[in-house]
Parts: structure tokens; C-alpha cells; sequence
């Protein structure tokens, strides 16, 4: 499945509000700079064309949450929809979304953490380069509250068995717990684009959650 080409943004359109890149944050950055640490958080790694980040932030206004896309045009993308949506409570990060978990991120400072249909990068001397590794992990436990959780969903079910045994090296990651799909009401009735698309192609999405204990 080939990807389609993004649509033309309003040239009009100031999105500069929700946007930033991890390469231009200062050393000393406080993630108190977008939100009030008193509010629960969801950061969402792999945003997309956002989707995601634009549903669950409407439907969870109580809530703050932030996307993280390294390709930069989708980035841009994503925070200009969130911008038109009236989004207060989100905010897109462009670049190493790796980096900015293990050095931007404080301790114990997200509720929820969302890799949604992440690079499989197939070939075997390409699969170190999969975002789900133990140091990543290992970085979202120690980000996430007690009780706070951790969402993965792929269709390449050799990416989820293989991930799936690695969280097994995480003890303090309860799981993987139930997870329910109900069938797609109607045509954004999905997570994420991505979702949509397989679904359409009736290829199977292995979801998984954890939640990290106490």
C-alpha cells in the first residue's frame, strides 16, 4: 500500500502555535513550557498524519496530549489540523522522537504512551533500527505514571511477537492486556489513517496494552 500524497496546506493558515522541533529545543527545555504538569498527558510517538492526535484530543478535552513525527512535512501537517480543529489542549514535535523520551521527558510525568503502526523496517540487518527496542522501553517505564499505559498496535504480526517477548524483559509492564476493536462504524471510525487503510485491505491489526505497575 503506497502512501498518498499529503494535501496542500492553507498558505494562509498560522499553525506556528502547535509546532516545534526537537532539534531546536534548548538543552534546559521544561515540558512545563506546553503544559500544565497538573493535567494528565499522552505523548504519541509516530503521529502520522494525525488522526489520532486530533480525535483524542476533541474527545478528551480534559486531557492534554503530544504528537512527536520526525518526517517534517507530516509534522507540519499534523499541527496545522490540530490548529484548525482548535485544538489548546495538543502540540506536534518534528524530529528524533527517541531523543526527546530519554532527554526531555521527566520521570513519571505521562499517563499514556502511543506507538501506532511503527516502521518494521523488514529486512533482517534493518531491524535494529525498529523503534521498539530496550532502551526505548526503558524510557517509556520510566516516563510513565504508576498505572499509566502503554499502547501498541501493528499489522506486521512478526513486529508484534517479537515486541511482545521483548516486554516480557519488563516485568513492571502489566500485560499485554485485553484489547476490543468493535467493526468501523463508518469511514473515520479508526485510530489512524494507517488503521483505516488496513482495515480497508482486511489485513488483521494486533493491538496490545500494557500498564506499568506501581
Amino acid at each position: 500500500m503506497g502512501r498518498r500524497a499529503l494535501p496542500k496546506l492553507n498558505p494562509k493558515l498560522d499553525y506556528s502555535d502547535y509546532y516545534d522541533e526537537i532539534g531546536r529545543l534548548p538543552d534546559d527545555w521544561k515540558l512545563s513550557t506546553l503544559f500544565d504538569p497538573t493535567i494528565p498527558l499522552e505523548v504519541e510517538l509516530g503521529s502520522g498524519k494525525g488522526l489520532f492526535i486530533t480525535t483524542a484530543s476533541g474527545v478528551c478535552p480534559e486531557r492534554n496530549f503530544l504528537g512527536i513525527e520526525i518526517r517534517k512535512k507530516y509534522a507540519n501537517y499534523c499541527a496545522a489540523k490540530i490548529s484548525e480543529a482548535g485544538r489548546d489542549n495538543a502540540f506536534m514535535l518534528q524530529g528524533d522522537g527517541l531523543l526527546f523520551f530519554h532527554k526531555f521527558l521527566p520521570d513519571k510525568s505521562v499517563d499514556d504512551v502511543h506507538v501506532y503502526f511503527p516502521d518494521p523496517w523488514w529486512k533482517s540487518k534493518h531491524r535494529k533500527r525498529r523503534v521498539l527496542n530496550e532502551s526505548y522501553m526503558q524510557d517509556v517505564i520510566r516516563v510513565l505514571k504508576d498505572e499509566g499505559r502503554f499502547h501498541f498496535w501493528t499489522d506486521v504480526e512478526e513486529y508484534y511477537l517479537s515486541t511482545l517477548e521483548l516486554l516480557k524483559e519488563f516485568p513492571v509492564l502489566k500485560g499485554p492486556q485485553p484489547v476490543t476493536a468493535k467493526p468501523a462504524e463508518h469511514d473515520m471510525d479508526y485510530r489512524t489513517h494507517y488503521e483505516r487503510r488496513t482495515r480497508r485491505y482486511d489485513r488483521p491489526v494486533y493491538r496490545s496494552l500494557y500498564v506499568r505497575g506501581c
